[in-house]
C-alpha cells in the first residue's frame, strides 16, 4: 500500500515539473526584431512610382484589353473578371489547412497581434468559421462582408456571386501596420474532412477558388498530428493545380516533436502530399513554429529560426516583385483574351463560308462546335497568329460558351474597327507586345513609368513570370 501511495506521488511530482516545465516554455516571449528587418518595414516605399505605374497599367487595361474581353464576352468562359479594384490591390496572401494548425496564429505572430485585443481567436479546437480578410487601414475596425462586397473601390465585389450566405461568413478587418501597407492576408475555415460542402451553406470550394485565382503566396499549413488527407483536401490540391509556383507547404509546431520524430513526419508530409501535386519540382516546405512563444527545449532552435527567416525573405520577394507580377498578370490575361477573340472570329468566319441558302443555321453551326477539328478551327489560329497549342482553351468549352451566345451575336474582327478608335486586335496586340513590356521595363529600371518610346524603356525584355519562383 506504502510502495502504492509512493508511486502515486512520484509521478504528481513528475507530472507538476512537467507543466512547470511547459509554462515556463510558454511563458518566454521570443525576440521577433527579425521580422522588420527581413521584411524591411522600417524602409520607405515609393508610393508616387507605383502609383503612376497602376495608373498607367490601369489605362492599358480599358483601352486595350476590356474592349476585346466585352465584344467576345471573354468573362462568360472563363468567369474572372478584373475590376480596378484588384488591379490596384495589394498583394494577397491565402493560408489553407485543416483546422487548429496555427493558420490564425501565424497571422497573429506575424503582425504582433498576440495578447492584443484585436488578435484572431485561436485554440484547439475548430475556431476559424469565416475567410478573414486582413487589411491596412487608418484606424482598426471590422468590415462586414456585405459592405465589403459593396464597396467598389475594394477587390472583393465579384464576391456577392456566392449568395448572402457566404457573405455573412466574410469579415474584414482593418489596422494600421507597416506590413499591411504592402500586403493583404487572408485567413480561411479550416478543412474539417467529415463536413459536407452543403452544410457550410455557401460553395466553400467555389470561393476557396476564387481566392486561390488571386493569391500571390499561398501557405498550406500542417500540424505534425493532422497529416491525414481525405476527400476535402484532396479536392482543395486539384483547386492549386496550375500554381504550383505559389505555394509553399509550412510544417507548423515542430517544435513538439523531438528531432527524430520531426524527420519521420517529414517523411509522413510528403508521402501523403505526393499523388496530390504532380509537378517535377516539390513545392519549398518549411519548418518551424510561427507562434511568438519560445521554441520548446531541446529541439532544433537554429533550425526553426533560419527556416522563418527563410519564408520570410519568399514573403518580401513577393512584395518586392508585386508591381512586375501585376503587369505580368495583366499582361497573361491580355494574351488570353486575344486567343479568345481569334477563337470566335474564326468560328464566325468558318459559319459564314458554310452557310448557303437553302442551310438550315443551327445544324451548321452544331456541326462546326461538336468537332472544331474538322474545320481547322484550332490548327488554324496556331498556323497564323504563332499562339503557343498550351494556351488554347478546352475545345468543350466553347461548346457551352456558345450554347449561352448565339454565335448571331459576335461580330469578325474585320468588323471590330472604328475611324477614332482603331482595331480590337491591333490594340490588344500593342499592349501584349509593346505597351505592358516598357511598362515594365520602366518599373525594373527605376525610371518614371511615362515613357512610352521604346528606346527608351527597352520594349524588347519579357516582362517577369508570376507563375514562377524567382
Amino acid at each position: 500500500m506504502k510502495g502504492t501511495v509512493w508511486i502515486c506521488c512520484l509521478l504528481s511530482l513528475l507530472l507538476l515539473q512537467a507543466t512547470a516545465e511547459e509554462e515556463d516554455h510558454t511563458s518566454v516571449l521570443r525576440d521577433t526584431s527579425h521580422i522588420d528587418e527581413t521584411l524591411r518595414l522600417a524602409t520607405e516605399e515609393r508610393a508616387s512610382d507605383f502609383a503612376a505605374a497602376i495608373q498607367k497599367l490601369r489605362k492599358i487595361y480599358h483601352t486595350s484589353i476590356k474592349p476585346m474581353e466585352q465584344a467576345y464576352k471573354y468573362n462568360e468562359l472563363r468567369q474572372h473578371e478584373i475590376s480596378d479594384g484588384e488591379i490596384t490591390s495589394k498583394p494577397m496572401v491565402l493560408f489553407l489547412g485543416p483546422w487548429s494548425v496555427g493558420k490564425s496564429s501565424m497571422i497573429n505572430y506575424l503582425l504582433g497581434l498576440h495578447d492584443s485585443p484585436y488578435q484572431l481567436y485561436t485554440g484547439a479546437e475548430p475556431t476559424t468559421s469565416e475567410f478573414t480578410v486582413i487589411m491596412h487601414g487608418e484606424k482598426i475596425r471590422s468590415v462586414e462582408g456585405i459592405v465589403m462586397a459593396a464597396d467598389s473601390s475594394r477587390s472583393f465585389s465579384p464576391l456577392e456571386k456566392f449568395g448572402q450566405n457566404f457573405l455573412e461568413k466574410l469579415i474584414g478587418i482593418e489596422m494600421p501596420h507597416k506590413l499591411l501597407e504592402r500586403v493583404t492576408f487572408v485567413d480561411t475555415p479550416g478543412i474539417i474532412e467529415n463536413r459536407k460542402q452543403q452544410e457550410r451553406g455557401y460553395p466553400f470550394n467555389d470561393v476557396c477558388q476564387w481566392f486561390i485565382d488571386r493569391a500571390d503566396l499561398i501557405f498550406v499549413v500542417f500540424d505534425p498530428t493532422k497529416l491525414d488527407v481525405g476527400l476535402e483536401l484532396e479536392m482543395l490540391f486539384k483547386q492549386l493545380k496550375g500554381r504550383e509556383s505559389q505555394i509553399r507547404i509550412i510544417l507548423n509546431k515542430a517544435d513538439n516533436l523531438a528531432t527524430q520524430d520531426l524527420m519521420r513526419v517529414y517523411g509522413a508530409l510528403f508521402w501523403s502530399l505526393a499523388p496530390l501535386i504532380n509537378v517535377t519540382e516539390p513545392p519549398r516546405v518549411y519548418v518551424s513554429s510561427f507562434w511568438p512563444y519560445d521554441y520548446a527545449p531541446d529541439t532544433s532552435r537554429e533550425l526553426f529560426k533560419r527556416e522563418e527567416i527563410s519564408l520570410l525573405e519568399d514573403l518580401n520577394q513577393v512584395i518586392e516583385n508585386r508591381m512586375e507580377n501585376k503587369i505580368a498578370f495583366i499582361r497573361q490575361h491580355g494574351i488570353r483574351v486575344r486567343i479568345h477573340g481569334l477563337l470566335v472570329d474564326r468560328y464566325v468566319q468558318t459559319f459564314k463560308e458554310k452557310m448557303s441558302f437553302f442551310s438550315d443555321p443551327e445544324l451548321v453551326f452544331q456541326e462546326i462546335v461538336d468537332d472544331p477539328d474538322k474545320f481547322y478551327i484550332f490548327k488554324s489560329i496556331l498556323a497564323k497568329t504563332n499562339v503557343s497549342k498550351f494556351d488554347l482553351p478546352n475545345r468543350d468549352a466553347y461548346r457551352d460558351f456558345f450554347g449561352i451566345n448565339p454565335i448571331a451575336n459576335f461580330k469578325p474582327l474585320s468588323a471590330q474597327c472604328s475611324y477614332i478608335g482603331g482595331c480590337l486586335l491591333d490594340k490588344i496586340e500593342k499592349a501584349i507586345t509593346t505597351e505592358l513590356p516598357a511598362l515594365l521595363s520602366s518599373i525594373n529600371s527605376g525610371k518614371q513609368p511615362g515613357l512610352s518610346s521604346c528606346e527608351a524603356t527597352g520594349c524588347g525584355e519579357k516582362p517577369k513570370n508570376r507563375y514562377r519562383k524567382n
